[in-house]
């Protein structure tokens, strides 16, 4: 099902990969994204990285341990996929940010509530995306 997605965006191929221990954040997330994104999950980086070998990603995103482990990832993701994105993805359960991960390390920062909305926009904005058309519609 797709929910608000434009027709160009549908089509394009654009890669996310999720990287997160936390099995709901992280369909949830995969919920999210993959109607306008090539969006594919992981427990943990062995995988992502082997999948990034022959489909490297546009943008990752990093949560629970992944994201702690951040600091000491970053430099060999962003070697093996020059370009790529980072977002760091907070939980409720560590509102300050991940763990000790300085965020500078990443582009960005989603969480701690996941919003589709949201999450959706910043996912575009790192994507290089514009965003869409919103004429306001007043009731009169």
């Amino acid at each position: 099902m797709q929910i608000g997605v434009e027709a160009q965006r549908a089509v394009e191929n654009r890669r996310v990969f999720v990287v997160d221990a936390d099995e709901v954040r992280r369909t949830a997330l995969q919920f999210m994204l993959a109607d306008e994104n090539e969006t594919h999950e992981f427990a943990s980086f062995a995988p992502a990285l082997e999948k990034g070998e022959r489909w490297r990603p546009d943008l990752v995103l990093l949560g629970g341990e992944a994201a702690q482990q951040a600091a000491l990832r970053l430099p060999d993701l962003r070697a093996r996929w020059p370009g790529v994105r980072v977002i760091l993805v907070r939980s409720a359960t560590d509102p300050g940010g991940a763990g000790a991960v300085d965020p500078a390390h990443a582009d960005d920062t989603l969480g701690p509530a996941l919003e589709l909305a949201s999450v959706r926009r910043t996912v575009d904005r790192w994507l290089g995306r514009r965003p869409a058309w919103h004429v306001p519609v007043r009731a009169t």
